[in-house]
C-alpha cells in the first residue's frame, strides 16, 4: 500500500455528533477530495445501510472543497475499542502500519471488505473518559496506517481559542468607524477584525481600480466595486460574526451624514488620503468627543505616521499638532497628501509599497484597539505617547520627529496641549 502521507480528513461536528448519537457500529462516508492537498472533507454519512445524511452549514458551504466532486461511499466509519486508538499513537510514532486482521479485531462490528485496487479513508471513534474521540486511518488489503482527522466545530466562534487571554467579549461590542478604506484602511480593517472588534463601519466613496491592486487588500476579482463593499465581503468570509456597515460616503461632501455615524461609534480610525478629508474627520471626532487614530504615510513613503486624538487627554488634535510643527519651523508633512496618482499637472508616482502601507494600517489598528482597551482598564495596553513615526524607507534631512534613520524604527513623541485658537478644539 502506498497511501498519501500526512493525509487529513475534515469531519464536521454535526456529522460526528449524529454518528455518536446513532449508537450504530459502522457506516459509509461521502467525501469531497483534493488529491493534490491530500485532503478530504466528510459531506455525508450513513447509519449502517440507511440513507446518507448530507452535511450542511454556513462554514462548510464557504469551504473551497464544496466545488470538488463528491465521491459517494468513498470511506467508512466504525465504532472502535479504546485499544485501537492507543495503537494509532504507537503506530504513528513508528511510521508503521497495522495488519488488517488486527485492525478488524479492535472495531465493534460491521466490518466491510476493503477494495482490491485502492486504499480508502476510515474514521474510528471510541469513548475516552466518557467523551467521544476520533482517529483516522488509510486502509487497504495489505495494511492500515494512521492518518489525521480534524473535527470542525461548526458552532464555535472564530475567537473562542483566544478566550480568556484576550477580551473577546468586550471587543465584540465595540464599533470602530474606519474612514478611508484604501491601501492603509483595508489593512487596518482586516486587523481590527482579527483583534475581535465586533462592529465596523467602513467609509469611502472610491471604487477599486486596476492601479490599486499593487497595494490594496482586495484583489482583481473585485475590480470596479466600491472598496467598502469589496472589503466587507472579504471580511464576512473570514469572520462570519463580524457586523460590517459598508458606506460609500465622502467624509467631506457627506459631513452631515457623517456626524451621527461618528457619534455612535466607540472610535474613529482615519486612513483617508488628502488633507481636507483628514481635517474634516479630525473635526468630527473631536466634536463628537470620540477618540480618533489618524494614519498615513509621508514624504513619498519614507515614514508612516500614527496620531492619536483623545477627549480629556489634554493633548491637541491634528490641527494643533500641525500648527505646533510649523511654529517650531519643522517639516510641514501634509501638502503631498492632496496629490492624486497620475492626475493633475504633475504626475505623482506610487512610491510607497503595499507591505509598508499594510504595516502602517496594522499599527494604526493596534493603536486603536489599545486605546479602547486602556480606557476600559486594560493598562497593559497603554501606548507610550500620542504620536508615532515609523521608519519605512528613511531619507536624510527630515526634521524631528520624522528624522528616523532605520527601517522599522518607531519613534514616539507627545502632542502639545490644545491651542486656544484651534478652530476644532476651542469649540468642542
Amino acid at each position: 500500500m502506498t497511501p498519501p502521507l500526512r493525509a487529513l480528513l475534515l469531519l464536521p461536528s454535526s456529522a460526528a455528533d449524529r454518528i455518536v448519537a446513532s449508537q450504530d457500529r459502522w457506516g459509509w462516508l461521502n467525501l469531497r477530495v483534493d488529491h493534490a492537498e491530500q485532503l478530504a472533507m466528510v459531506v455525508g454519512f450513513s447509519e449502517r445501510e440507511r440513507i446518507i445524511w448530507p452535511v450542511t452549514s454556513p462554514l462548510l458551504d464557504a469551504h473551497y472543497l464544496r466545488v470538488a466532486d463528491q465521491v459517494a461511499r468513498a470511506g467508512l466509519w466504525y465504532r472502535a475499542r479504546p485499544d485501537l486508538h492507543a495503537l494509532w499513537l504507537a503506530t504513528a510514532a513508528r511510521s508503521a502500519q497495522l495488519a488488517v486482521d488486527g485492525f478488524r479485531q479492535l472495531i465493534r462490528g460491521g466490518w466491510q471488505p476493503l477494495p482490491v485496487d485502492r486504499a480508502i479513508p476510515v474514521l474510528t471513534w471510541t469513548e475516552v473518559d466518557g467523551q467521544p474521540a476520533w482517529q483516522a486511518w488509510w486502509a487497504a488489503r495489505d495494511g492500515v496506517i494512521p492518518a489525521n482527522v480534524h473535527v470542525i466545530d461548526e458552532t464555535t466562534d472564530v475567537f473562542a481559542p483566544l478566550t480568556p487571554a484576550w477580551p473577546v467579549q468586550l471587543l465584540a461590542e465595540v464599533l470602530v468607524t474606519v474612514i478611508g478604506v484604501g491601501s492603509i484602511g483595508s489593512a487596518a480593517a482586516e486587523a481590527l477584525a482579527a483583534y475581535a472588534v465586533g462592529h465596523l463601519a467602513l467609509i469611502d466613496p472610491d471604487r477599486l481600480l486596476q492601479h490599486n491592486l499593487a497595494r490594496h487588500r482586495a484583489g482583481g476579482r473585485q475590480l470596479g466595486r466600491h472598496k467598502v463593499h469589496a472589503i466587507a465581503d472579504q471580511l464576512a468570509q473570514r469572520f462570519p460574526d463580524l457586523e460590517v456597515d459598508p458606506l460609500p460616503l465622502n467624509v467631506v461632501d457627506d459631513a452631515d451624514v457623517m456626524r451621527p455615524l461618528v457619534a455612535r461609534g466607540d472610535l474613529v480610525l482615519v486612513c483617508a488620503d488628502g488633507v481636507t478629508p483628514r481635517r474634516v474627520a479630525n473635526h468630527l471626532a473631536v466634536w463628537a468627543h470620540a477618540p480618533a487614530v489618524l494614519a498615513c504615510v509621508l514624504e513619498d513613503g519614507a515614514v508612516g505616521e500614527v496620531l492619536r486624538v483623545r477627549p480629556g487627554s489634554g493633548s491637541g488634535c491634528l490641527l494643533c499638532h500641525r500648527a505646533e510643527l510649523q511654529a517650531a519651523g519643522r517639516l510641514d508633512p501634509q501638502p503631498g497628501l492632496d496629490l492624486p496618482y497620475g492626475t493633475g499637472l504633475q504626475h505623482r508616482p506610487m512610491t510607497a509599497v503595499g507591505g509598508d502601507l499594510a504595516l502602517v494600517g496594522e499599527f494604526a489598528a493596534k493603536a486603536a484597539v489599545a486605546t479602547l482597551l486602556e480606557a476600559r482598564g486594560y493598562h497593559d495596553q497603554r501606548l507610550q505617547a500620542e504620536h508615532a513615526v515609523i521608519g519605512l524607507r528613511p531619507v536624510p534631512g527630515l526634521t524631528p520627529p520624522y528624522d528616523v534613520t532605520r527601517a522599522g524604527e518607531v519613534r514616539w513623541s507627545p502632542v502639545g496641549p490644545r491651542r486656544p485658537t484651534c478652530p476644532t478644539c476651542r469649540l468642542a
